[in-house]
């Protein structure tokens, strides 16, 4: 009896090069391809970034509604009236001391 040498088939070699070649290509878009996880946590993170700076720019935008609202003619705050003209003419009362 001679001892019988079967060899691998090369069709069976190629199909599981292919098939590894493919995982791995999948994996690595999964994880570094435009929507795999390394995207989306940059996402995520933009976005509480531009969240924390609309709620800023909210808050100003209410705040200066609520200072044009004082200055409309409907109700006019004469404070905030005052404290405007002298920041910006610079006036100022005869019995009031500049002290620089």
């Amino acid at each position: 009896m001679a001892a019988s040498f079967v060899r691998p088939n090369l069709g069976t070699a190629a199909f599981y090069a292919v098939m590894v070649t493919l995982a791995t290509y999948f994996t690595f878009a999964a994880v570094q391809g435009d929507y795999g996880l390394f995207r989306r946590v940059e996402i995520t993170a933009e976005t509480h970034v531009l969240t924390e700076q609309r709620d800023a720019l909210q808050a100003e935008l209410a705040r200066l509604e609520n200072l044009t609202q004082r200055l409309s003619d409907t109700s006019l705050d004469l404070d905030l009236l005052d404290e405007r003209a002298r920041a910006v003419l610079g006036h100022l009362h005869g019995n009031e001391i500049i002290i620089r």
